[in-house]
């Protein structure tokens, strides 16, 4: 087998086809959406648009992001399915949810 063909192929079980991305914007101190729907295997990327940093912390400290500054992001992989809430450490008021659902069969 060539060389490209096993990158090829290595490249598609790496990433299953139901593997999905999804963007959580961090603006005016709200996560937007504020609660998101996924299926396991899909990564989160909040990228903070506001002009003061923020962070996302997981409530049981599952995922912690440093303090991100403009345009900063961080992303996280839903791997178990459950629900995790997770909040700005530097503006409590600031929270949100993400629900991963099991993958499709």
């Amino acid at each position: 087998m060539s060389r490209l063909l096993c990158v090829l192929l290595l490249g598609c079980l790496a990433a299953p086809a139901w593997a999905q991305e999804t963007r959580i914007d961090i603006r005016e101190f709200m996560y937007n959406p504020h609660d998101v729907q996924v299926t396991v295997g899909t990564r989160v990327t909040w990228v903070n648009d506001d002009q003061i940093p923020h962070t996302v912390t997981e409530t049981h400290k599952l995922f912690r992001s440093a303090a991100l500054d403009t345009n900063d992001s961080f992303s996280y992989q839903f791997d178990t399915p459950g629900t995790y809430e997770y909040f700005c450490v530097l503006h409590p008021q600031m929270i949100g949810k993400i629900i991963v659902a099991p993958t499709p069969p």
